[in-house]
């Protein structure tokens, strides 16, 4: 029998359908085209019906326990749900805005003096972005060491660790006073932050089934946007602070800020847990479901052998899988043109303000709105897709409004303020909206802990690489048109959107492959080669 695409769906989203554990099972084996059910597996009335066609086996095999079994199991899924959106999904959306702010909070110390006081300035005014630019280099190479160490100490402890590390190393900028100091201690921030993002797409990816990942990310990613509509703010009022002794009123900017850091990082081990087997705020009952429901996400080899991911042993070979991934590459090149912009929004928008006749100040309080809207618009995206089933093909239309932003106000001139604003909702929604697509598109078609603990780490570590360019190319004595800076981020969002096209028409090709039998030799592997795992466009 020809596999069908309705039969994805059980698999995308195992806890809306209204299977047993076995009787989801023989459902899939049924419609993979195996011929020969075991005896053990059949009731008189499956082997009348096992000359029917698919569909009706489906019918036949379901109905009987649809009503008595979907009620009671999509009560507690809603209530499993609940209860990790309100208990896990707030603290890394927590700890996610203090990353933010602590990495973009050197722009803010710059509008108080932090070039001046560290004699910054050289004949190419390039010493400042130097300093950013090392932070990105030892950020990248920190996520993939970073993502496979989270599986040997538990993310428990790796993620309130990494929180805590680079919230002393940011109150250590406060104390620096030259500018090797400085490229000193933003390096070993960008190590201490790497591995933050991997790590929680990794954890969300042990909670969560691949359908219901997007909303999260939208959910947590949104304190990106709120971190630079907050860190404004806050910046203005800690600088208020004033020169203190030796610390200049910049510095109490990462200090502060650095501290707060620590405490989220502290109070986070206590709310999080290991696993949904271990989470203290499910019952007996709920973490075996949880778990259920994770395994019944997977083929359903790894189901029936009872096996966990938790429980694989390390290989190389699962790495270099990762590593040779074409969807990975795919998925990590259009992530690093968005990222690039996304670095880079937060440089010109005051400027962009500015020209509208705000003093620095108010500019700060009307760059709030921009962020504000992707915000709102970034959860919508994310439950449309959970919805839909889609990523990739959201992103093609997602980022539509960023490239039209960027096309105009690259070309518009320095009359047309008005304009120029206004097209940074474009601008911010369109790009914001399209990272939860595609951070969980990767993760939703890797399957086998470290390959996707790899992949994870890997497309972050080539999108990331976009800092580089973003630190680049709005040099100060560009502005305030940024021409040379807003067409090369409009490039790079037209190469998104065309390497987000390939990424659908590979895994499309993928499944293609699958149903007409090209990985059967791949049956029983359980993980993202076996025929039944079907990737998500």
């Amino acid at each position: 029998l020809r596999r069908t695409r309705s039969f994805a769906s059980p698999r995308f989203y195992p806890s809306l359908y209204s299977t047993s554990h076995s009787s989801s099972l023989k459902t899939r084996n049924f419609a993979h085209g195996r011929a020969k059910v075991s005896e053990k597996m059949r009731t008189s009335d499956e082997k009348h019906e096992a000359g029917m066609m698919d569909e009706n086996f489906v019918e036949a095999t379901d109905k009987p326990h649809s009503h008595v079994a979907s009620t009671g199991d999509a009560a507690m899924t809603r209530r499993i749900l609940l209860k990790l959106d309100f208990r896990i999904v707030p603290v890394l959306a927590l700890l996610f805005l203090c990353s933010f702010l602590d990495r973009t909070n050197v722009g803010n110390a710059k509008t108080y003096g932090l070039e001046t006081d560290l004699k910054m300035f050289d004949a190419d005014d390039r010493r400042y972005d130097t300093g950013l630019a090392v932070y990105y280099a030892t950020y990248i190479a920190s996520e993939i060491p970073s993502n496979l160490v989270l599986k040997k100490i538990s993310p428990k402890i790796w993620l309130p660790a990494l929180t805590i590390m680079w919230g002393i190393v940011t109150m250590c900028l406060g104390f620096v006073r030259n500018y090797a100091g400085f490229v000193a201690v933003r390096a070993i921030l960008g190590i201490t932050e790497g591995g933050l993002l991997p790590g929680i797409v990794l954890y969300l990816s042990g909670m969560y089934t691949r359908g219901e990942m997007a909303l999260r990310l939208g959910l947590f990613y949104t304190a990106a946007s709120l971190s630079g509509a907050f860190g404004g703010l806050l910046a203005r009022g800690l600088s208020a602070i004033g020169r203190v002794g030796p610390q200049a009123s910049w510095s109490w900017i990462f200090i502060i800020e650095g501290l707060l850091t620590v405490v989220v990082g502290v109070v986070s081990y206590f709310l999080l847990p290991n696993s949904v087997e271990t989470a203290g705020f499910l019952s007996a009952e709920e973490q075996v479901h949880a778990r259920s429901r994770l395994h019944l996400d997977m083929p359903s080899r790894l189901a029936q052998d009872g096996s966990e991911h938790q429980h694989e042993a390390f290989q190389w070979s699962e790495v270099l899988r990762g590593v040779l991934d074409l969807s990975t590459w795919l998925s990590a090149a259009s992530y690093f043109g968005i990222l690039a912009g996304l670095y880079s929004f937060g440089l010109f928008l005051p400027t962009i303000i500015v020209e509208l006749g705000y003093t620095a100040n108010e500019a700060q309080l009307w760059s709030v709105i921009p962020y504000a809207v992707a915000s709102v618009v970034t959860v919508i995206v994310a439950i449309v897709s959970d919805r839909l089933k889609l990523r990739g093909i959201i992103m093609l239309f997602v980022l539509i409004p960023a490239i039209i932003g960027y096309a105009v106000i690259a070309n518009i001139g320095i009359q047309h303020p008005k304009v120029k604003y206004g097209m940074t909702f474009l601008m911010a929604t369109g790009m914001y909206a399209s990272v939860p697509c595609v951070l969980v598109w990767n993760s939703n078609n890797s399957a086998g802990h470290y390959k996707r603990a790899t992949t994870t780490a890997l497309q972050l570590m080539i999108a990331n690489s976009g800092g580089f360019v973003a630190t680049f190319i709005y040099p100060s004595n560009d502005k305030p048109q940024y021409h040379k800076g807003h067409t090369v981020i409009l490039g790079l969002l037209v190469f998104s959107w065309f390497m987000a096209a390939l990424n659908v028409l590979n895994c499309w090709r993928i499944n293609k492959a699958k149903a007409n039998g090209k990985y059967d030799k791949y049956t029983g592997y359980a993980d993202d080669r076996d025929p039944e795992f079907l990737m998500v466009l």
